[in-house]
């Protein structure tokens, strides 16, 4: 299925050189997708209802099947919802997930999560008289702050502000702020919803349920009985059949909506326009074009002259959110590959040109998967662009670049702004200065490569057995002893019974004892050790689960009841496994992050629970663990 809402593409317009991007529009009901294979290029169209699917990856995969498409490398969602921060649970759905999980899933370089009326309000600048339809009189001033309100499954609200030659759209939930009722009618409504809910917001009444409750609460008026499985499109259909009761629902609908829009305009100064998205005033048609929507929006007292001049606009483009998360996207896009903040990427790009042609598909790889080239070695870079090892570091010193360690800095520092990713070999005759900086980049990358490739789901299930758990064990041989005590004294203080040993007669010994209800965790960066694995087949043949902290394939890693894998690269011998022993204190702080929010008592916030487990944790890793979640330096506590 196609659209003519989205802007076709100039003749002559190229295709994305990254390939197509998957844009969506997911809403409380459907979510929609389309494919943007050039700018303004938009078709594949299609329409999936949010209630046949357990998520939104789910759905996505499905779609990406139904247009046997075989690689999306970017991609942007517009969403129904408030979006700050990685994790996004659904007002209107029971949808909660990570934006981060779901890109890692999908297998994007780039996904984008924003708010829908944020990624409408983008659209607005480009639409076509042909896309909208004024409501009343005003006349729209360039270059001003223009407003947006959508009903739909809820009550949309955004603003765009002009700044320079671009615009910055307003996040908002201003469809939440109190329902202020401005006659009689009004308040029958207001009070008939207070019946059902202690905060009547605005889109409790003028977004699409609104239909419904205006309906019954006018019935209940006159004392009528209105059938349970009357719904908002029965009452629009009987209004346009011509019922007195759904017409007189639709005229308080269409006033509130009213009286709610000219609210949004003067509190922006939306002197470039009020636009009127969402689905349920396109299938009023003329019941809201006839309607004392415009009437009402004037009606402000004194600033009846101010908002008269203000115009009102119905949306009429089919699938205008497209429009705007399209021009997000591409902005993401054009930031990281041409704009100021990424110095390398300008770089390529302007060198491109110049490269020999083995050299371009390096290029080209950087540009289109940066994470491919800053998280792979170079063996696998080499195969992805079709070149040999050494013109990969040709291409890297074309760039000025020492190597591709020192290439890798730089692009990762230019894809994420603050972020270094590098591996580099230590040798011999190095300063202080040259292998104290090598030390820290390889472990701050292999870090950042543990939180690309954990498996989070499996990190949940070790924190729900440690939860649960009876006894916790912690084993580790060698240099895993050290991550074993410091996970003994962490969960200890959690009033939990703990116990480490590093020693195989007593892991031994002890085990012998475990049964159901018990968990052992098992550190070791070879998972390789057969007396450990005889230990730990013993206990579990008795009940007790295994949770393993090691490098994945391992035996170790095959066997316990969960893995939690933490691979990176040593830097041969010398380094003697300090990245694995960092890796694995990592891993013991967010297990114990996760308990400690498990156990938090129910009058306690998230927050207090991070902070009672950060309390507990090591000044190093306490100060890694803020660096991973808020993308700051680490700082160590005083």
């Amino acid at each position: 299925m196609s659209t003519g809402a989205p802007n076709k593409s100039a003749p002559g317009a190229g295709q994305h050189a990254d390939g197509a991007r998957l844009l969506a529009d997911i809403g409380g009901t459907n979510a929609r997708f389309a494919l943007e294979t050039a700018p303004g290029d938009i078709g594949q169209v299609r329409v999936y209802p949010c209630a046949q699917y357990p998520g939104v990856a789910e759905v996505i995969q499905q779609y990406l099947k139904d247009t046997k498409i075989g690689r999306v490398n970017h991609a942007a969602i517009a969403i129904a919802n408030p979006v700050d921060g990685d994790q996004v649970r659904m007002t209107n759905h029971d949808w909660t997930f990570s934006i981060e999980a779901t890109r890692r899933a999908l297998g994007f370089d780039t996904l984008l999560v924003v708010n829908d009326f944020t990624a409408l309000a983008m659209a607005l600048p480009g639409l076509t008289d042909a896309q909208r339809v004024q409501v009343g009189g005003g006349q729209r001033r360039q270059n001003s702050v223009i407003g947006l309100l959508g009903p739909g499954t809820g009550l949309g609200v955004s603003g765009l502000i002009p700044a320079d030659d671009r615009w910055i759209a307003l996040g908002s939930e201003g469809g939440h702020a109190s329902f202020s009722p401005q006659d009689e009618r009004e308040d029958i409504v207001l009070q008939y919803a207070r019946t059902k809910w202690p905060h009547v917001s605005f889109e409790r009444v003028c977004a699409g349920p609104g239909v419904e409750l205006i309906y019954r609460a006018l019935a209940a008026r006159d004392k009528k009985k209105v059938a349970a499985d009357v719904n908002p499109a029965e009452v629009v259909k009987r209004a346009h059949d011509g019922e007195a009761l759904a017409l007189e629902t639709v005229e308080c609908f269409c006033g509130i909506l009213g009286s709610f829009a000219g609210n949004i305009a003067v509190t922006l100064g939306a002197l470039g326009g009020i636009y009127i998205g969402g689905g349920v005033v396109g299938r009023l048609g003329d019941l809201f074009m006839n309607s004392s929507f415009r009437q009402r929006f004037e009606a402000k007292g004194r600033f009846d002259v101010y908002l008269s001049n203000v115009p009102t606009y119905v949306i009429t483009a089919e699938y205008p959110a497209f429009l705007g998360v399209s021009a997000i996207l591409a902005e993401q896009l054009s930031n990281r590959a041409g704009g100021g903040s990424s110095a390398v990427f300008e770089r390529i790009r302007q060198m491109r040109d110049a490269l020999t042609p083995a050299e371009r598909r390096v290029a080209d790889l950087a540009l289109n998967h940066p994470r491919s080239i800053i998280n792979d070695p170079i063996v696998d870079i080499a195969r992805k662009a079709d070149v040999s090892q050494p013109t990969v570091i040709r291409f890297c010193r074309s760039l000025g670049c020492q190597g591709l360690s020192d290439f890798k800095l730089k692009l990762a520092t230019g894809l994420t702004g603050t972020i270094p990713v590098s591996h580099s070999q230590v040798h011999l005759g190095d300063t202080a200065t040259d292998f104290g900086a090598k030390v820290l980049d390889n472990t701050v990358s292999a870090i950042l490569q543990l939180r690309e490739h954990l498996n989070f789901e499996h990190v949940e299930q070790a924190i729900s057995l440690l939860n649960s758990a009876r006894r916790i064990e912690f084993y580790g041989l060698g240099n895993s002893h050290i991550v074993a005590q410091d996970a003994h004294y962490k969960f200890f203080r959690f009033g939990i019974p703990t116990i480490a040993y590093g020693d195989l007669y007593m892991q031994a010994a002890s085990a012998a004892l475990l049964g159901k209800g018990d968990v052992i965790v098992a550190v070791s960066k070879s998972g390789r050790a057969p007396e450990l694995l005889r230990v730990l087949d013993v206990a579990m043949q008795a009940g007790a689960k295994v949770i393993a902290i090691t490098s994945s394939n391992t035996p170790l890693a095959k066997r316990a009841t969960v893995a939690l894998e933490t691979d990176h690269i040593e830097m041969r011998e010398s380094q003697l496994s300090m990245i694995s022993r960092i890796l694995h204190l990592l891993m013991i702080d967010v297990l114990a992050v996760g308990v400690a929010i498990r156990r938090a008592s129910p009058d306690n916030d998230v927050s207090n629970a991070v902070a009672q487990a950060r309390e507990h944790a090591d000044d190093d890793a306490s100060a890694v663990l803020d660096w991973l979640s808020h993308g700051a330096s680490p700082t160590p506590r005083e």
